[in-house]
């Protein structure tokens, strides 16, 4: 198992190389003269940096990771490019990684279609991120391979470019982050690393969406964010070769823009209702989608704050919880993630809501580090779910309360059935009178709210989950 962490990579290692980066990216034309144009020089190492490239090393890395060796080369030749992985626990830093940025401005690659390199290590690893277009400055065209295995000899490695036209100027020559193998540190060689224009680059196959066709249900406001967006190609020399490409390759379609808005700033949804995104790499079809049905946010709750004692609600200030996503392993012990995920997962212009997948039963807790709550005068709990999936009969939600956890505890539960349960849209207005969770005669030291669907239902969004008094 890898131990890799990229908590900050976009952090920078001192001011003075921020000021550097800024003054070089500062060259602007002058008010009647044209733009001066850019190097189209492909080469990024060959025997030595080539002019204006400066390394700099993710913040969080360990910054002496790389250097030139004049010893292991790529056919003899004078210098290459050296990374030490550092072993897990290395006080230096948790892994290798850093990008090698253009500071003259960057350069004009439009005609080359990939960039090359060969590679080697000393024993066969998987290079977690390796590529092109980070530049600490919004990486706008990044491209990258994940998972990159090398060997202990030398081979020749591809990463083609999703779309050359793009880019005009680009800064970021190269850049990787690589974690410990299996706790262990290792090093790897680069050499020959240049753009190339190759004649064996065919068959290009973008996609979004990890090319499935997907149906998901979203919130007006929402702003959608896209994963698994990137191309593959064939190449006589590797064969089939993906890449993770930014969205910025692409060109989004929206086939009802009153519900999903497409702009320079992404997809937002403005209306209720339903529209399919699609998406283009130039004038290839990217394959995969999403099909989004957008729905209102859950009701602002209206009553009396101080009628009111909130677990989970933008609209009220909320007690002090342990988590939001926990269960029980067989030792007892509390474990976050597990059976549900959750705790602000989805927010809409502040608007935070939490979403449950993977539920089997999960337990908001509020018993180990925080004071439970005393809901003695409180009459109802009230709780706003959203189904993102089918609802069938038999399907349910219990929800349970849990008094005095670990002291002579005592709990009750209260099942919601799929007849108030609706699939794609909120169950509104579940307040459920405290009397009803059978066997909770106390209620003066509440430490855990579950839901439990025994894997009827495993996605659901929750929303204003909060005590109340009539």
């Amino acid at each position: 198992m890898k131990n890799f962490y990229l908590n900050n990579m976009n952090r920078l290692l001192g001011a003075g190389l921020v000021a550097l980066i800024i003054l070089a990216g500062c060259e602007r034309s002058v008010d009647g003269l044209s733009e001066p144009g850019f190097t189209q020089s492909p080469n990024v190492f060959i025997d030595g940096f080539s002019s204006g490239l400066e390394y700099l090393p993710f913040a969080d890395s360990k910054q002496t990771a790389f250097s030139v060796d004049n010893q292991t080369t790529f056919d003899n030749s004078s210098a290459s490019m050296r990374f030490d992985v550092p072993n897990f626990g290395d006080p230096g830093g948790a892994y290798a990684g850093a990008i090698f940025k253009d500071l003259n401005g960057g350069r004009d690659l439009t005609g080359y279609n990939a960039l090359t390199f060969y590679a080697k290590a000393t024993k066969a690893a998987t290079i977690n991120e390796i590529g092109f277009g980070q530049d600490f400055e919004g990486n706008e065209f990044q491209v990258s391979i994940s998972n990159l295995r090398i060997s202990t000899g030398w081979e020749k490695f591809i990463i083609p470019f999703p779309d050359a036209s793009r880019l005009t100027q680009e800064s970021g020559m190269f850049w990787f982050a690589e974690g410990p193998e299996n706790n262990d540190g290792y090093t790897f060689w680069i050499d020959e690393l240049k753009f190339e224009n190759l004649s064996t680059i065919a068959q290009l196959r973008p996609f979004i969406n990890d090319a499935r066709d997907d149906t998901g249900a979203v919130f007006v406001g929402q702003n959608l964010n896209f994963n698994g967006v990137g191309v593959t190609v064939n190449t006589v020399e590797r064969g089939d070769v993906t890449v993770n490409a930014s969205t910025n390759y692409f060109t989004f379609n929206s086939t009802n823009t009153s519900v999903a808005n497409i702009d320079e700033n992404g997809v937002t949804i403005v209306g209720e209702g339903s529209s399919t995104i699609t998406a283009q790499l130039g004038d290839v079809n990217a394959e995969g989608s999403i099909n989004v049905t957008s729905v209102n946010l859950a009701p602002t709750p209206t009553r009396d704050a101080g009628n009111v004692i909130s677990i989970f609600s933008d609209g009220y200030t909320n007690v002090p919880v342990d988590y939001y996503n926990g269960f029980f392993n067989g030792d007892g012990q509390t474990t976050l993630g597990g059976t549900g995920e959750g705790g602000g997962d989805v927010n809409v212009n502040g608007n935070r809501i939490i979403n449950y997948t993977q539920l089997n039963f999960v337990g908001i807790g509020m018993f180990q580090n925080v004071s439970p709550i005393d809901a003695t005068e409180m009459t109802h709990l009230h709780v706003d779910i959203f189904v993102n999936e089918p609802v069938d009969p038999g399907d349910f939600i219990r929800l349970q309360l849990l008094n005095s956890v670990g002291n002579g505890e005592t709990s009750g539960s209260y099942t919601l059935n799929s007849n108030v349960l609706p699939e794609g849209q909120w169950s509104v207005g579940l307040d459920i009178p405290l009397s009803s969770f059978t066997g909770l005669n106390d209620r003066s030291e509440i430490g855990l709210l579950f839901f439990i669907s025994d894997n009827t239902i495993s996605n659901i969004y929750v929303d204003n989950i909060y005590f109340y008094k009539n």
